[in-house]
């Protein structure tokens, strides 16, 4: 029988004007403690961002996002945040905030595979399912 991991994640959102409180899912932090794993992952549509919200500068926000994968790495680029242990990092990362970069509340599961687990949530959080039109 595999050994189940417990993890939690979040969901990262890009929320162009934070007074509206609108947002669009561009990726997903993943911690799991007892596999020693925390990763994020990031994927931005340009096409329906740019529906989404045409004034953002998404040039200027990629460093942001970036800096969210870098700190999971513990990159040395990344700051003295990226220096802290795993779960700290976690923490700081996924703490409230009124900014253009979000975070959803996090949530909590288990799994066998949590190197898997990042690209699922990616699947079912932030991708688009491909609309399939109905033949008549």
């Amino acid at each position: 029988m595999p050994t189940l991991h417990t993890y939690d994640y979040a969901v990262i959102r890009v929320v162009p004007r934070v007074e509206r409180e609108e947002f669009i899912n561009v990726g997903v932090i993943v911690s799991c403690p007892g596999a020693k794993h925390l990763q994020a992952a990031i994927e931005i549509d340009p096409v329906r961002m740019q529906a989404f919200a045409p004034s953002l500068d998404l040039e200027a926000l990629q460093p942001w996002l970036d800096a969210i994968v870098a700190i999971c790495r513990g990159e040395a680029t990344a700051g003295p945040i990226a220096q802290l242990p795993a779960r700290a990092r976690f923490h700081f990362l996924t703490a409230k905030r009124s900014s253009v970069v979000q975070m959803s509340s996090t949530h909590v599961g288990r799994t066998a595979d949590p190197e898997a687990l990042v690209e699922h949530l990616m699947n079912k959080m932030v991708r688009l399912l491909e609309v399939r039109s109905r033949e008549p």
